[in-house]
Order: C-alpha cells, then sequence, then structure tokens
C-alpha cells in the first residue's frame, strides 16, 4: 500500500513513512493510493484480530501480520470491558457504541493505544527518535500522551487551549509525570493550538531538525485505527446502519465513511454538532464558513477549522491534489469553503445528515436519556443522541459515545442530579501533582519551547 498527499506536492510514502510523517510535506494529509475492500471476516472473533484482518491492507508489507497482531493485541487489552467497544442498546432502534473503556475514558483511545505502540516498534527497528507535537480540545491530549508516556524512542509536547478544556481532561495531560511528557496550555483556543502545530510543520528546518510526527487525527494511522469500529458495530447489528457521530474535527465520521467505502453494512451518518455549528451548516446548507469559536459543554467540538474534512474534499475533487490545495488556500484566506453542486450532491446528500444541539439541549438530552434509559452520557454524546432522536432513521441508529461521562461531571451532574465516578485507575486524579506551563499564541515561543524539552540530536 502506498500513500499520497491530499495536496498532491508531496512524494508517495509507504506506511510506516506515512505514520512517522504525520503531515505531509505539502502540507497535505496523507490518504491511501486506493481504499480495498473489507476482507473476509467470516470466522475471526475478537476485537483485536477483526482490527488486525481489517488493517492489513493499509499496512502493506511494512508491518508482518503476526507484529500487527501482536500490537493489536497488546492494545487492547488495556480497555476495561472484554468487547473493547460495546453495543448498549437505548430502545427499540437505538444503540450506543460505548468507546471510553480505554485508560484516558474517550474514544481516542481506541487508536492512540494502537499507535503509540506502532510508533515504538518502528522507531525501535530504525534506531531513530521522532518529537510529537500535538494540539488537542480535550480528548486526544490525554489520550496521546497515556499512549507514549513509556515510549523509549519518543518525546511529546501537547498544546491545549487555557480554560476551554474540563479539569478532568486538563489533569489527565497535566498529571503525568514521565520525562518525555510535556502539556502547554495556549492562550487561544483549539484553532489556534492546530494552527501553531501546522505552522511547526510547515517550517520545514524545524520539523527536520526536531524530527516531526504528530498523533493527532492528520495522523493517517489514526483514522486507519478508527476503521475498525464501525466495520464491528455494523457487523454485530447485521447492518446497514446509520451511525450518528458527535464531530468536530471531522476525524471520527471520515473513518465511518473509509468504512462504508470499503463494504460495510452501512446506510448513512448523522453529524451533531454543537453551537461551532459548521458541519451542521456545511451538511444542511452548503455553507462551511468560519465564525467565532463559542465555549460549550462539549468542548472536544469546539472547532471551526475541521482538518480531516480535508481527505473528503480531495475525493470530492476527483483526486486533484492541485485543486484541493487551492480551494484551502481561499478558505484559509476568506474563512469560506466553497464546493460546487455536483460535488455535494456525490458525497454529501444521501451520505451525511447533520442537527445542531446547544448547551440548554445539551443538558436537556442528559436529563432525558438518564429518566428514560436509565443511563449516563457526557456532552458530546448527548449532542449525538439528540440529533438522532430528531432526525430518525429506517435502519438501526448507532450513536457513538466518545467520552465517559466522569469526565465531564459538572454538565452530568447538572442535568441529572448525580455525579458520576471516576473509574478506580483514575479515583486519586484530584489529588496528583499537576505539571504544566501558560504560553503565548506565538509561534517563536513555543517553537522555542518545543526546543528545550526535545532529546532529538543534531
Amino acid at each position: 500500500m502506498r500513500y499520497v498527499s491530499t495536496r498532491g506536492a508531496a512524494p508517495e510514502l509507504g506506511f510506516a513513512e506515512v505514520l512517522l510523517a504525520g503531515l505531509a510535506d505539502d502540507g497535505g494529509l496523507y490518504v491511501p493510493v486506493e481504499w480495498p475492500e473489507l476482507p473476509d471476516l467470516a470466522g475471526i472473533h475478537g476485537y483485536a484480530d477483526v482490527a488486525t484482518a481489517v488493517m492489513a491492507p493499509f499496512v502493506g508489507d511494512d508491518l508482518d501480520r503476526a507484529t500487527l497482531s501482536r500490537l493489536s493485541h497488546e492494545a487492547y487489552a488495556e480497555f476495561r470491558h472484554p468487547a473493547v467497544v460495546p453495543l448498549r442498546q437505548l430502545d427499540d432502534r437505538s444503540w450506543l457504541l460505548e468507546l471510553f473503556h480505554g485508560p484516558t475514558l474517550a474514544f481516542k483511545d481506541v487508536a492512540l493505544q494502537l499507535l503509540g505502540r506502532l510508533f515504538d516498534h518502528v522507531l525501535a527497528e530504525r534506531g531513530e527518535r521522532v518529537t510529537i507535537v500535538g494540539a488537542t480540545s480535550g480528548d486526544t491530549g490525554s489520550a496521546a500522551i497515556d499512549a507514549v508516556k513509556s515510549c523509549e524512542h519518543v518525546d511529546i509536547v501537547i498544546l491545549y487551549p487555557e480554560g476551554r478544556t474540563s479539569d478532568v481532561q486538563r489533569r489527565q495531560m497535566t498529571t503525568v509525570a514521565s520525562p518525555n511528557v510535556h502539556a502547554i496550555a495556549i492562550d487561544g483556543t483549539f484553532d489556534d493550538c492546530q494552527d501553531l502545530v501546522k505552522a511547526m510543520f510547515g517550517d520545514e528546518s524545524f520539523r527536520g531538525a526536531m524530527r516531526l510526527s504528530a498523533v493527532n487525527s492528520i495522523n493517517w494511522a489514526r483514522v486507519m485505527a478508527q476503521v475498525v469500529y464501525y466495520v464491528t458495530a455494523a457487523r454485530s447489528l447485521a447492518g446497514p446502519v446509520t451511525f450518528c457521530v458527535p464531530s468536530g474535527n471531522f476525524g471520527n465520521v471520515l473513518s465511518g465513511w473509509i468504512a462504508r467505502r470499503m463494504g460495510a453494512g452501512i446506510a448513512d451518518f448523522v453529524v451533531a454538532s454543537n453551537a461551532n455549528d459548521i458541519l451542521t451548516r456545511f451538511v444542511t446548507e452548503r455553507d462551511m464558513s468560519v465564525r467565532g469559536v463559542v465555549p460549550t459543554l462539549s468542548p472536544s467540538m469546539d472547532i471551526q477549522v475541521s482538518s480531516n474534512f480535508e481527505r473528503l474534499l480531495f475525493e470530492m475533487n476527483g483526486r486533484d491534489g492541485g485543486m484541493t490545495a487551492e480551494q484551502l488556500g481561499r478558505f484559509r484566506a476568506t474563512g469560506r469553503l466553497d464546493v460546487e453542486q455536483d460535488q455535494y450532491d456525490q458525497f454529501i446528500a444521501g451520505s451525511f445528515r447533520a442537527a445542531r444541539c446547544d448547551d440548554q439541549a445539551t443538558l436537556d438530552e442528559i436529563g432525558r436519556v438518564y429518566r428514560e434509559a436509565e443511563e449516563l452520557i457526557d456532552p458530546h454524546t448527548a449532542t449525538a443522541t439528540a440529533a438522532a432522536r430528531a432526525l430518525g432513521s429506517d435502519h438501526p441508529i448507532v450513536t457513538l459515545a466518545t467520552a465517559h461521562p466522569a469526565k465531564f461531571p459538572d454538565a452530568v451532574e447538572r442535568a441529572t442530579g448525580v455525579r458520576p465516578a471516576l473509574p478506580p485507575h483514575l479515583d486519586d486524579l484530584y489529588e496528583r501533582p499537576e505539571r504544566t506551563c501558560t504560553l503565548a499564541n506565538d509561534l517563536a515561543e513555543v517553537q522555542g519551547f518545543v526546543r528545550s524539552v526535545t532529546r532529538i540530536t543534531s
């Protein structure tokens, strides 16, 4: 399997190079040269074994099947539920896909527990080190840190928007004592953090000197690993099913689109947004125009520039990297992305529906689910169960439960009167000392910090 950049000006790479590179040299995102078909899964049971089979075509010859299987089994042994991502039925038509049974209680663990092991394996074979830099709106940072905190060949610097994550999200990043881990508050929004990361990757001299790599969903391996749970859920319910996905950066729902492209039994997708509703406006009105980011009860979705939409845009453009780069340049300059009606009709209409859920509606939905189904859900999941209920489907609806309710205890308690408890492995989280600092939204200052902590030797 070979990979190309969505902007068309970077060289083709194999899987291992794409894993370590993260972002392409031309600023684009890597995608496979072609989409494989799902393998025959008859007789394959157990999440790690299904994951190995689904991901093997993307990995190609860069890892042998036995190594991929071993890493998958090691990664998913870290999850608290034997099914890894269990389905829980809410009513006769609705299901929750619980993606929060990993170490940091968020769906990001499903991909990142594997990604950390892939990094360490490939780097150990090559005798190399990398410096991971990433931006987080809450969950990616803690999941990435947990995944690489014991990696011998990785230093990690995570940027998060000061005051815009939950206390649990922040503490999961700032209380890790490993010397290779650094969590930095940025005086700005998540989009500011994401821009800083992209700028560091865009600085070729800095990128090369620091051996930068990425674990955000700009890294193809993240998207690849998330494809698996769409396959397992659709398979469990004998498809076709509708998936409802709380979305900010578009990476999770894109993984579902890829699963459907590969042949999984998926009818369509409902994209759920909070007040930062750029994706809902695009799906419903073809309006992708940037507005100010509003802080909400679902902070991981407080995003206006959805990086992973670039991968779908590349497909919409007939895989024309030059056209994609030109469109994204105009988007950055004007704050508006325009696509042709025929592109919209082919790729969006019939495949995606969308709904918006503000904070009050989110609280109401958390309360409703608790009263009617006796289930506690977090605010992100609530935006999606509300969207699923509002839009409905002729098929079973699977809502992705992307975070444990204990990550957002204040909102859940406000809605239900019940304060969800953290699992035992985190019950002392609020007593652990924090280690962080605040930096300005300034590229030079952030680059100086990265230089000061990396263990890369030139």
